[in-house]
């Protein structure tokens, strides 16, 4: 059987099926992807990050996406608010402050 994480955070990319990236999670959400990654080993979550497709919420970019739960998240455009979604994250909760 093939070990599942707990979390999978789905991170906009902006990549459309015609033409180039676009957008703010283009520009934005990429350069999170590496800091996010070492904020999940160095707390030791079980959470699989994977760059996404555009999801079409341009205004609300960067867009971060929380499976199992499904948990939309808009803006997420600094350190310090990805470090706010893992930390509500590790207390099994929404960061409500950036629900979309």
């Amino acid at each position: 059987m093939v070990n599942k994480p707990k979390h999978h955070i789905l991170v906009c990319n902006s990549f459309r099926a015609k033409g180039e990236p676009k957008g703010v999670c283009f520009k934005q959400g990429g350069s999170l992807l590496q800091y996010m990654e070492t904020e999940i080993l160095d707390r030791g979550l079980d959470i699989l990050i994977t760059g996404s497709g555009c999801l079409k919420q341009c205004e609300d970019g960067p867009i971060m996406i929380v499976y199992p739960e499904a948990w939309w998240y808009g803006h997420v455009d600094s350190e310090e608010k990805v470090d706010e979604i893992l930390d509500a994250l590790e207390n099994g909760e929404a960061c409500e402050d950036l629900l979309i």
